[in-house]
């Protein structure tokens, strides 16, 4: 049941830094103010991507054998936590000051309002989840689907919400920072069909619970790609 949205965060739909190498370029004025911006951002995001990581690790690790109950607490938990990550990300990426770039201040306010919408759409998807029927399988599973797709459409938004700081110098000196590295939830093994998804459970990124009931609850997941940034 939970397995589409597993397959989502193990995807791409979680926030990600997909900062690589760095370049070994020497460090002159302007280097050193990069470097000290980055490391006051990465220092302040590390508790908020790994907070975000652990979100989705939830999710991708829900059983797709539980109980409706069991898969509503976890996701609608989970969705709330990448709400909070989102906005202490805005609150570092404002408290680290104007990136010392060409139109750093534009950057930063893109980045800030972003992550701000972001963690509105996060808080609206829990909202969704908490109003499902856990009575109904059935009727848990079709609503599973919506909330599957109200994923999708907030992938991008979150993906390009830091994407806007990572450009040139800046995005190898936050590429540099440890605590701007990219973690990545674990990937979970195939689990069988089953009505419901449950935390902890061994949830598989690929979409599909098995059907009937079970079924469109699979189906119900969101894809949210998951290649967690240091979050």
């Amino acid at each position: 049941m939970n397995k589409k949205l597993a397959a989502a965060l193990s995807g791409g739909a979680v926030l990600v830094l997909a900062l690589s190498g760095c370049s070994g370029d020497e460090v002159e004025d302007e280097g050193k103010k990069t470097e000290a911006w980055a490391k006051t951002f990465c220092e302040q995001a590390k508790p908020s991507f790994q907070k975000r990581a652990g979100a989705q690790q939830t999710i991708i690790s829900t059983a797709a054998d539980s109980k409706p109950a069991d898969v509503q607490a976890a996701d609608s938990k989970a969705f709330q936590d990448i709400a909070d990550s989102n906005k202490a990300l805005a609150k570092a990426v404002q408290n680290a000051g104007v990136p010392p770039v060409e139109n750093g201040e534009k950057l930063q306010q893109d980045a800030v309002k972003e992550l701000n919408s972001s963690a509105t759409a996060y808080e609206g998807l829990r909202k969704q989840v908490d109003a499902l029927d856990t009575k109904s399988q059935q009727k848990f599973a079709d609503g599973l689907k919506g909330v599957a797709d109200s994923l999708k459409r907030i992938e991008k938004m979150d993906q390009d919400a830091l994407a806007k700081l990572q450009t040139g110098d800046l995005r190898q000196a936050m590429a540099r920072q440890p605590g701007c590295q990219k973690v990545r939830p674990s990937a979970v093994p195939t689990t069988t069909s089953g009505p419901a998804a449950k935390p902890g459970g061994s949830a598989s990124p690929s979409a599909g619970a098995s059907a009937k009931p079970a079924e469109s609850a699979e189906s119900a997941k969101p894809s949210a790609s998951a290649s967690g940034a240091s979050e």
